[in-house]
């Protein structure tokens, strides 16, 4: 997370968000985009990819929010504060949903890549969560 930080400190237009919450959001989204992928082509792996579709799905969806997310919060210069909020909401809402169907194969199939994963999703809701209070002002 360091080069994260660094870059935003860098910045020559940094914006008023208070940098450190911002740094752990971008990195919790690019944190949740890697375990999603490789969540999703761990299910691939399993015997019973059937019952793993909807997982799978969410995983390629929350990979695609989270690193537009990741990407968008990265950008300093003439932010759009709504489109910045729409995407943190749109955020969220992938990070729950893949936590829930995550969570549910971690306690029933006993599949540690989805209690990882749900894991990884839970953190980035939190933190895009937190970050709608100050885009929002």
């Amino acid at each position: 997370m360091t080069h994260i930080r660094d870059m935003l400190e860098s910045h020559p237009r940094s914006s008023t968000v208070d940098r450190d919450a911002l740094a752990e959001c971008v990195q919790a989204c690019f944190d949740c985009a890697q375990a999603c992928t490789t969540c999703a082509d761990a299910c691939l792996g399993e015997e019973k990819v059937a019952h793993l579709i909807s997982c799978i799905r969410l995983n390629q969806d929350c990979f695609d929010v989270c690193v537009s997310t990741g990407n968008i919060l990265s950008r300093q210069t003439e932010t759009n504060s709504q489109v910045r909020r729409a995407q943190l909401q749109a955020c969220v809402e992938a990070c729950r949903a893949c936590a829930e169907e995550c969570e549910k194969h971690a306690k029933e199939m006993e599949m540690e890549h989805c209690r990882v994963c749900a894991e990884a999703c839970r953190r980035c809701e939190d933190a895009c969560t937190r970050m709608l209070g100050p885009v929002a002002a």
